[in-house]
């Protein structure tokens, strides 16, 4: 297996040497891969098309891609399809990211970590998306599915940041201690916040099989209690950032956190006012897929803020790494 690792090393080290801006873009690109798969998702629960495609790894036991059937309408099948090739890009992506990784000019090991826990967790949420199929969308194995998804835009964003910055350098505290721990504290909140917002949806009216909706497992508990125990969750998050905040605006902090943290704020606030909408309107089905967007944003938003907290120096400079202040 090493022997096969260093090969693969040495051909990486033939390619041209990508620039600083472009291995940046590809990482982009696996973050919005990831974020992207989880909206589709979505956009494949409210329309009902959750079973477009009733097997796994194929979409019918006697085909790979949609045919004509009577009891599965073309048009799940094409939603459903749709969102399993969202992991090709996946692969194609998280692949690049890798190549670029190990090349002679990074071999950093935390990049290389990070690059490698691409492909692997998406061949993982692949397998867990074929046993949501196979179980008939049990509420529990999809919230599970949703969950991986949120793990992994999380460590896609961590590894953009990482991107960005010198692979020569340390790292150094470009915000207050006590900030950092806040943020990190909202992030274990915000975790807890996902796991509600996938409790809520179980209950909700999305079953994600529209040809037999009666038949998929769903949660019978008060929507309105689950919805003040998600809203009371978002209030501790948003506490412990708005904290943070003040720590960071009042302590030494580099411009990029400063300029990152109101970013936070911004598509925090986008999200709850989408979250509030739509529980007053019965939870249509275009709202539920803008919260999902929203809930991806404020993931690889909230991970970014949580890595630039600690900014990598290069080896004899005294500056910080603000790259990724845009």
């Amino acid at each position: 297996m090493t022997r096969v690792y260093q090969l693969f090393l040495r051909l990486v080290d033939r390619l041209p040497l990508p620039s600083a801006k472009a291995q940046q873009r590809f990482a982009l690109a696996a973050l919005l891969s990831q974020a992207l798969i989880a909206v589709t998702g979505s956009v494949v629960r409210v329309t009902g098309s959750g079973l477009g495609c009733p097997t796994w790894p194929k979409c019918f036991d006697d085909s790979l891609l949609p045919i004509p059937q009577d009891e599965v309408p073309w048009w799940h099948q094409a939603i459903e399809f749709g969102n399993r090739q969202i992991a090709v890009w996946i692969v194609v992506t998280t692949s690049v990211a890798i190549v670029l990784a190990v090349t002679r000019a990074r071999r950093r090991r935390e990049i290389l970590v990070y690059a490698w826990i691409m492909p692997l967790s998406t061949f993982a949420q692949g397998v867990l998306g074929g046993i949501t199929v196979l179980t008939g969308l049990r509420w529990w194995v999809v919230g599970a599915h949703m969950l991986v998804s949120c793990a992994m835009v999380w460590l896609a964003a961590t590894l953009y940041a990482k991107v960005g910055e010198p692979d020569d350098g340390a790292d150094i505290a470009a915000a207050p201690a006590g900030a950092r721990r806040l943020v990190a504290s909202s992030a274990v909140v915000m975790s807890l916040v996902l796991a509600a917002g996938v409790v809520v949806t179980a209950a909700g009216p999305h079953a994600g099989d529209r040809t037999n909706p009666k038949a998929i497992d769903r949660l019978d508990v008060s929507i309105p209690l689950l919805s003040s125990l998600h809203g009371a969750l978002v209030a501790v998050y948003v506490a412990l950032l708005v904290a943070a905040a003040v720590l960071i605006s009042r302590g030494p902090s580099s411009e990029a956190v400063r300029r990152r943290v109101k970013i936070v704020f911004v598509v925090v606030a986008a999200q709850s006012l989408i979250g509030v909408v739509q529980y007053f309107t019965g939870v249509p089905a275009l709202l539920v897929v803008l919260h999902v967007a929203g809930a991806m944003s404020v993931i690889a938003e909230t991970a970014i803020l949580y890595r630039l907290m600690s900014a990598r120096v290069v080896r004899g400079s005294d500056r910080t790494t603000d790259k990724l202040a845009a």
